[in-house]
């Protein structure tokens, strides 16, 4: 049996992407990155289909590019967007794909500090705003807890150990 696919949650600066790509790497798998299927597709970055066209519109092309991650047989890891877990819709495409959900659950002050380490809080729209940001967070807690592993990251944490930690997860057996 092959292992289930991997889907990586979180919030912004929780670090998906990078764990996402160590976890491929780890275990020989395809990865996507959901903002970047998103902008391969649509032409345009989700902030600019975000300030450009509305949130509404960034979740439906983000929904799109999930199915299409989820249906092709490329990766087998795909690290999604911190509000593509929030809509029921991409938590009911996942679960009926098979997948891992992982959620990588990054203290807010440890979100914040990566964001604003590599200067980019401007290119995302749900960062501008510190304060609206951390409401955010905190009200996209409750959708991050439905996935059906959760790492801890701690400050110190590399990309590898928690991949790490997802792949010994994954050759676990089912209960």
């Amino acid at each position: 049996m092959s292992r289930p696919r991997v889907v990586i949650t979180g919030f912004m600066g929780a670090g998906k992407t990078t764990v996402g790509r160590a976890l491929a790497r780890l275990l020989g798998e395809g990865f996507v990155d959901l903002d970047e299927a998103v902008a391969s597709a649509e032409g345009r970055s989700p902030r600019e289909l975000i300030d450009e066209e509305g949130e509404d519109y960034f979740r439906e092309a983000e929904t799109r590019a999930l199915r299409l991650a989820l249906e092709g047989g490329g990766a087998r890891v795909v690290a999604t967007g911190g509000g593509a877990w929030t809509l029921r819709r991409n938590r009911e495409l996942v679960k009926a794909h098979g997948c891992l959900s992982v959620w990588l659950d990054a203290p807010y002050e440890l979100c914040r500090r990566r964001i604003e380490a590599c200067g980019r809080a401007s290119d995302r729209p749900f960062a501008r705003d510190p304060s609206r940001a951390r409401r955010l967070y905190e009200e996209r807690l409750a959708s991050y807890a439905l996935a059906d592993l959760r790492v801890q990251v701690a400050p110190d944490a590399t990309a590898e150990e928690l991949a790490a930690r997802v792949a010994v997860a994954l050759d676990a057996p089912p209960l």
